[in-house]
């Protein structure tokens, strides 16, 4: 009788002591993600541009039906990502300023979402590349804008863009690996048959310490 009046005890004792302790559930986990090894060829084809892109990505012709000449997209098919090229060439200081204008306003449309959006100044003189860096924090459907100008006669915008639900956490690693691809492709950006040095630019040219 002593015998199971003192198991019993025990037992509610260790029932007890559970009950007490906290549970803490674990993170969510996500899969590993294997990242290619960094390399990159230029893309030189007829278009108005030039630059360097990773090995691993594919530029293909946008086809959309808004679609216009020299538009692409570099595709991440190992990411279900890619980053969206569109083109204008420029005819007057209004459209200038439109398409400046257009570059903010697509950015900041991801207020929503966004916890912070931070611009930072490309500039490059000797190439006469000049543009504004968005980095859009927080789970949005873009991460990563910019557009580029020689300020008179060309203008190009990128959009890095993820075909799924955002979902910051999960995505980091690759967008921290594909941030490095487009600051090389920002770095190495050239225009072809550049007039510039003939025309007055339409914005005064930013200061060269933004590097990007």
């Amino acid at each position: 009788m002593k015998t199971n009046f003192s198991l019993c005890i025990i037992s509610l004792l260790l029932l007890l002591s559970s009950c007490a302790n906290d549970y803490t559930p674990k993170p969510r986990g996500y899969f590993k993600i294997d990242l290619p090894k960094k390399a990159y060829q230029t893309y030189n084809s007829s278009s108005p541009y030039s630059f360097d892109f990773p090995a691993y990505a594919q530029i293909l012709s946008d086809v959309a039906k808004n679609a216009k000449p020299y538009w692409i997209d570099v595709v991440y098919p190992q990411f279900n990502g890619r980053i969206h090229i569109s083109y204008q060439s420029i005819t007057s200081k209004k459209e200038f300023n439109e398409l400046i204008e257009d570059a903010r306003t697509f950015a900041f449309k991801h207020t929503v979402k966004a916890t912070s959006i931070d611009e930072s100044v490309i500039s490059y003189p000797d190439k006469k590349v000049y543009g504004i860096y968005y980095s859009i924090d927080g789970n949005t459907a873009s991460s990563i804008q910019f557009f580029l100008t020689d300020s008179t006669k060309n203008y190009l915008r990128g959009a890095l863009y993820f075909n799924e639900q955002p979902r910051l956490d999960s995505i980091q690693p690759v967008l921290d690996f594909i941030e490095k691809d487009i600051k090389v492709m920002i770095k190495s950006f050239r225009w072809k048959k550049s007039n510039s040095n003939n025309q007055k630019a339409f914005i005064p040219l930013p200061p060269s310490k933004g590097d990007k």
